[in-house]
């Protein structure tokens, strides 16, 4: 359909005077012919109608009617159809803009993709499944809340039904708990992917709320045109006429000037204009309910209440700004979407997740073949840098030392009572979590704790209530003023503890660990340099056996040490010893048997040791000494003697007098030669004389029947003795020494060393 006009002459009274009448008449014996109207004999008077001929009366009247059209037909009737595309295109623009616009766009299509991969993955139908079959535990805890919650119906409910989030709702699928089980490495992989991609962009959306302003701005911009439109139109929608008169100044052209023109769209564009009135009013109303929406509810702040309450997902976050806005906006088509979603922003889910990609990639059968032999001689299984502790551990019923390793956010269950053996523990950086059932089990079984940390707070508060621990490793640095520690003052519950190591930087010993001294059996304290300080607290512990004072910047032995009458053993290793006269009062330590004085910077060794008659391990290695005391082997009873890394240049003949000894050590020192008499030693199994300035190795060597290992390498020599043929258990393996050197040895002796 065209919008077009049709005009024709309008009759007109003739005029009263005679000069009009005799320019009318000459107007009509001038004009084109046109078909004579009918004369009306009710009009006698009016003028016959002709006008001008020019063979163009064709032209004439599209020439007319463009005329009338551009100049007597109103505007709105005019450009009515135009109007409406402009409208139309103003409000297919305001909805429509956010779409485009790359701040808003890129977010709406990035949740749009998120949440349909939220609502299709296996993990929500999974995670929303165990929620319908919860354990008994959590079983317990929501029957508790139902009561509550039923008890106290009229308030709690009121506040939930004003509150701004979804509702509650009933999920529109039946789970099926075979499927929702077996969940393969692909789709666990997916799900991880999932929680990674929601974190990242409610990170980046919560930051601000161009989406909420854009939307709020678009829809004012729609009600104000609405407004306008119905305004305007209602007031022009009567300018729309059938019939329009038309006055065009053209007689020199047609002879007219007055015409009478059909507007062929008129009636058509009256009916659509009052229709058209009528949708713009349904969408203006939408538009108005819509702002309503806006401004009424707080669409920047969303609430996940109802589904923490359906789920029992606790730690769902309430989210805020664009975030929000969008997750109403798609309430508005189906809540479903939102529940579904809050699965993966609930870290419990997430943590649920890993656990089962844990447990699938470590089966039983794969931790097994970790298993291993630890220091303890019990079988161990450690784990190193895992995302969480797989609950397969706990099928191993064999396992007797569990270790992890740099491991966050460790949980143990109480399916770890299914490990009757397990004895020991090893916490290496890990921040751990235990339940109730669980500890209970530890307070029984567990004999040993290791525990290794960056900070104070890594130290786990249940190990304080183990009562049956015996022995606890403590590695991390702890406050220099560690006595005034609440977190150490426990220690005193331990009442079975007898071995106790820590490897921190104290400056003096832990009253919390006095407390315990009754019963300690065993103490180590490695420092890391820092010098301790006020060690009279040692003469507490009456039943000491062994004490370990390791780097700990001591410049002379500790005169407390002197007290305690039970120690075995005693090692003063990396201090700062140079002198170590007081030695003479270890003579009243009749149970000392071993005695390590290494990596110190000793220069002689004084000869009161000989009153040390109970010696059986002694090691002076990596320290200053030049010369060996006679006197020092009149401690007959020693089968260990390490003298290595010092500036000894001489062993006194009275070696032999060592008929004990088993270990014998002088590797790099200055000894030239050696003594025959060390060759009585004939219980000797291990002899280090290896980097020093030998040039001769005696054949009374073979009297060394239980030798095994000897080490000769970075001397002086030219040819070893046969002899070393006599000593029966010395294997290849056990001979350290250059290839060359090795091969002047006889080849039957070669053979036989080689043999196995």
């Amino acid at each position: 359909m065209q919008d077009k006009i049709i005009c024709l002459p309008k009759r007109v009274q003739p005029a009263q005077n005679h000069s009009s009448v005799s320019n009318v008449s000459q107007a009509v014996a001038s004009a084109t012919p046109l078909p004579p109207p009918r004369p009306s004999p009710l009009s006698p008077a009016t003028v016959e109608m002709k006008g001008l001929k020019t063979d163009l009366d064709l032209q004439q009247y599209s020439f007319i009617n463009q005329m009338c059209y551009e100049r007597a037909l109103h505007w709105y009737a005019k450009y009515f159809p135009y109007l409406v595309l402009i409208h139309t295109l103003v409000f297919m623009l305001c909805s429509n803009f956010w779409f485009k616009f790359p701040g808003s766009s890129s977010k709406i299509e990035h949740f749009i993709s998120i949440l349909g991969k939220c609502f299709d993955s296996p993990w929500t139908t999974r995670a929303l499944s165990e929620v319908s079959g919860e354990d008994s535990e959590e079983k317990d805890n929501r029957k508790n809340n139902m009561n509550r919650s039923n008890t106290t119906q009229s308030g709690p409910e009121g506040s939930l039904v004003n509150s701004q989030s979804l509702k509650s709702i009933p999920e529109k699928f039946v789970v099926d708990k075979s499927t929702a089980g077996a969940l393969d490495k692909k789709e666990g992989e997916q799900a991880k992917a999932l929680f990674e991609k929601v974190k990242k962009f409610r990170l980046h959306v919560e930051e601000g709320d161009i989406l909420y302003a854009m939307y709020v701005r678009q829809t004012v911009l729609k009600v104000i045109k609405f407004l306008i439109i119905i305004a305007y139109n209602s007031a022009l929608v009567s300018k729309v006429q059938f019939t329009v008169d038309c006055n065009v100044d053209i007689q020199d052209m047609t002879g007219y000037k007055n015409f009478s023109c059909n507007h062929t769209m008129a009636h058509l564009f009256s009916k659509l204009s009052f229709c058209y009135l009528c949708f713009v009013s349904i969408y203006g109303l939408t538009c108005l309910y819509t702002l309503y929406w806006l401004f009424y509810r707080s669409l920047r702040e969303y609430s996940f209440e109802y589904v923490r309450q359906e789920t029992g997902i606790d730690d769902i976050p309430d989210v805020k700004n664009d975030f929000a806005f969008m997750l109403h906006m798609i309430d508005q088509y189906d809540p479903l979407y939102s529940k579904r979603f809050a699965v993966f922003l609930s870290e419990v889910s997430e943590n649920k997740l890993k656990q089962l990609n844990l447990n699938n990639e470590w089966t039983p059968d794969k931790l097994r073949q970790k298993l291993q032999t630890n220091a303890h001689n019990r079988l161990e299984l450690p784990l190193i840098m895992l995302s969480g502790l797989p609950d397969t551990v706990f099928e191993i019923t064999e396992l007797q030392s569990l270790k992890l390793e740099i491991i966050k956010n460790v949980m143990i269950p109480a399916t770890i009572a299914q490990l009757d053996n397990l004895q020991e523990l090893s916490l290496h950086q890990c921040s751990v979590k235990i339940h109730s059932a669980a500890l209970s089990f530890l307070k029984e079984n567990l004999k040993v704790l290791s525990v290794k940390f960056d900070d104070m707070r890594e130290l786990p508060p249940w190990m304080y209530g183990l009562r049956n621990l015996e022995e606890l490793y403590l590695v991390g640095s702890l406050s220099h003023d560690i006595s005034k520690n609440v977190t150490l003052e426990s220690l005193r519950d331990l009442k079975s503890l007898k071995i106790l190591s820590i490897k921190s930087n104290v400056s003096k010993i832990p009253q919390a660990v006095v407390d315990v001294a009754s019963h300690l059996q065993k103490m180590c304290i490695h420092n890391d340099g820092t010098k301790l300080v006020m060690i009279n607290n040692l003469k507490k512990m009456t039943n000491l056996t062994e004490l370990e004072l390791v780097h700990c910047d001591l410049e002379r032995i500790p005169h407390a040490v002197f007290s305690l009458l039970s120690l075995q053993e005693l090692d003063l290793k990396e201090n700062n010893l140079k002198s170590i006269e007081e030695i003479v009062s270890f003579q009243h330590l009749r149970k000392l048997t071993v005695l390590k004085l290494w990596h110190n910077s000793i220069t002689y060794i004084p000869e009161h040791i000989k009153k040390l008659t109970s010696l059986e391990r002694l090691s002076f290695s990596h320290n200053k000494i030049e010369v060996l005391p006679s006197h020092l082997f009149l401690c007959n009873k020693i089968r260990y003697l390490d003298l290595s890394y010092n500036d000894i240049r001489f062993i006194p003949p009275e070696v032999g007098v060592l008929q004990s000894l088993q270990y014998f050590s002088i590797t790099c020192n200055k000894v030239e030669s050696l003594p025959d008499e060390l060759y009585f030693c004939k219980k000797l199994k291990t002899l280090k004389i290896g980097k020093n300035s030998l040039s001769v190795l005696s054949p009374k060597i073979g009297n060394l029947l239980f030798l095994s290992y000897l080490d000769v390498k970075g001397n002086h020599f030219e040819i070893l003795p046969p002899e070393l043929g006599d000593c029966r258990a010395l294997k290849r393996a056990g001979l350290v020494v250059e290839d060359t050197l090795f091969e002047t040895l006889p080849s039957d002796v070669r053979e036989q060393m080689k043999a196995e």
